[in-house]
């Protein structure tokens, strides 16, 4: 969930999140600001991104192939624009 790994991101004293309210490891309740969880972007979102967007390994693979033998460069411009559509760090 989202929202839980924005909370234990922003906040490393929370050990266990119960529905909305965040614990530390004292079960004492950890006060969060809402909005900072909500605006919270995942910095390893783009690897998630990325992986969806690439082509399957089997295609990967014929491309490869077809380039081998064509001398075209559909495989690698296919991996470049998914890191371009998807950097490292966007936001």
């Amino acid at each position: 969930m989202i929202k839980h790994r924005a909370i234990s991101a922003l906040y490393p004293n929370v050990h266990v999140i119960r529905g909305d309210v965040a614990y530390d490891i004292n079960e004492n309740v950890v006060e969060y600001d809402a909005d900072a969880v909500t605006n919270w972007i995942d910095p390893n979102q783009y690897k998630l991104d990325r992986a969806s967007a690439y082509p399957s390994i089997q295609e990967q693979l014929d491309m490869q192939y077809w380039d081998s033998v064509n001398g075209t460069t559909t495989w690698a411009d296919a991996i470049a624009q998914v890191k371009a559509d998807y950097p490292k760090g966007a936001e």
